[in-house]
């Protein structure tokens, strides 16, 4: 449904806009001419002495050549992860915005216009959705005892359960006459100690008291804890600064850049080259927009039904547990600790935790099951084995913010195997 939508919506785009800029980059990528830079194996087997016919060097020249690039790719992502989660992130924000562009395209804007409009509304939505969450959390701040007070008795309830049944398997288990009676210890404890009256206890020295010392630590001043922050994160947040330039520069230099980028390549590997880029843009696009509307439908219906049953913090608790349910594998759990949490200092009734639990577990299949194929489309699945190994790669080498790139980032890989020839193979390795 995206991906069609998507299309018709780029060749629906203003005439004077984007046929003109087409026109203009057909004429020049067809005048420019393109070096080759296809590495010649056989000039490098000749350099080392060694003989063009001999088919086992040239495979194992190919395999060791291979494996140099592909470590110093892995080396790269990890040393630049700063810099590429940024790209990243831009990239994927600007096909977010894209449909959005286009909308505003239609009504004569021009593109950089359209996109300054798009960046605009999306920072004030972003700011309010930050507003409001401050607000959640500073009543979040105050309810905080009351908060520990009903953790400490579903744990003091847990343990004393626990206990009891601890108790009961013990019994169950051991035999009676090894368990020893109620009042036995009693019993052996006062015949010992009717035996030390008969004998005093030497008395014990006195302690000496020590003077006790309170420690009272220095107070914080907000500068220097802005300070601290700051230092410990700021190539973090120096990319972060650069995300709303990215964003715009992708939205309005779009039609550049595409046909730039096929300035690299010779005239007859140019088609292939188009098609990959607008196979791999349209499936990318269709993974994010699809995505994130498919979390906004399931925060919509969560807030309704959390709203329905007073739910404190419903308004801040919806989109957290409908965008959690995204998560691959574990979704559904995770989805469900929002609510539940949420509910602890208002009610003790089981039938509310039952509630929101089978209400979070429903959303979640019909979402995935039903929703997911149409809005996000098929070409886009993963095989679970890939899905699984890319998950554990890309947290490995971005952490917490590449366990959420890891799908988008091998649907992307998977979306250029597909339109490459020689890599085909490839990409039906990675589908399901």
């Amino acid at each position: 449904m995206i991906n069609s939508g998507s299309s018709t919506l780029s060749q629906s785009e203003p005439a004077d806009g984007i046929a003109g800029a087409d026109a203009g980059a057909a004429a020049s990528l067809s005048t420019q001419p393109t070096p080759d830079t296809t590495l010649d194996v056989a000039a490098i087997l000749g350099s080392a002495g060694f003989s063009t016919n001999d088919g086992k060097a040239e495979r194992s020249l190919r395999f060791g050549l291979n494996v140099l690039a592909g470590g110093a790719a892995i080396a790269l992502l990890y040393f630049g992860r700063v810099f590429l989660i940024t790209i990243v992130i831009a990239a994927m924000i600007a096909f977010l915005l894209e449909p959005l562009v286009v909308f505003f395209m239609r009504l004569r804007m021009p593109r950089g216009l359209a996109s300054l409009v798009v960046c605009s509304i999306a920072v004030a939505l972003i700011y309010l959705a930050g507003l409001g969450i401050y607000i959640q959390v500073q009543e979040i701040s105050d309810e905080l005892p009351a908060y520990g007070t009903r953790v400490n008795e579903v744990v003091n309830s847990v343990g004393a359960r626990m206990q009891g049944f601890e108790d009961n398997v013990y019994g169950m288990l051991v035999p009676r006459h090894f368990v020893t009676p109620a009042g036995a210890g009693n019993a052996l404890v006062n015949g010992d100690a009717d035996r030390g009256k008969k004998k005093k206890a030497p008395e014990l020295p006195p302690v000496p008291t020590v003077q006790e010392v309170h420690v009272q630590p220095e107070a914080v001043s907000p500068f220097s804890y802005i300070y601290s922050f700051v230092g410990a994160n700021y190539s973090g947040l120096l990319m972060a600064s650069f995300v709303p330039f990215l964003v715009y520069f992708l939205l309005s230099w779009r039609d550049h850049l595409r046909s730039r980028y096929l300035m690299l390549f010779q005239s007859e590997t140019r088609p292939a080259a188009a098609q990959a880029w607008g196979g791999i843009g349209d499936m990318v696009r269709a993974f994010v927009v699809g995505n994130f509307m498919l979390g906004l439908l399931l925060s919509v219906s969560s807030a309704l039904l959390f709203a329905a049953v007073k739910l404190p913090y419903w308004l801040m608790v919806a989109p957290i547990s409908g965008f959690l349910s995204l998560v691959p594998y574990i979704g559904m759990p995770l989805a469900m600790i929002p609510p539940v949490v949420a509910a602890l200092p208002v009610s003790k009734e089981p039938a509310l935790y039952l509630f929101l639990t089978v209400t979070v577990a429903v959303l979640h299949l019909l979402a995935l099951n039903l929703l997911y194929p149409k809005l996000v489309g098929a070409r886009v699945h993963l095989n679970p084995i890939v899905a699984t190994v890319a998950l554990m790669f890309w947290g490995v080498l971005w952490g917490a913010l590449g366990l959420l790139l890891a799908i988008p980032l091998t649907a992307a890989i998977k979306g250029l195997c597909d339109h490459v020839e020689s890599l085909r193979p490839y990409g039906r390795l990675l589908g399901d």
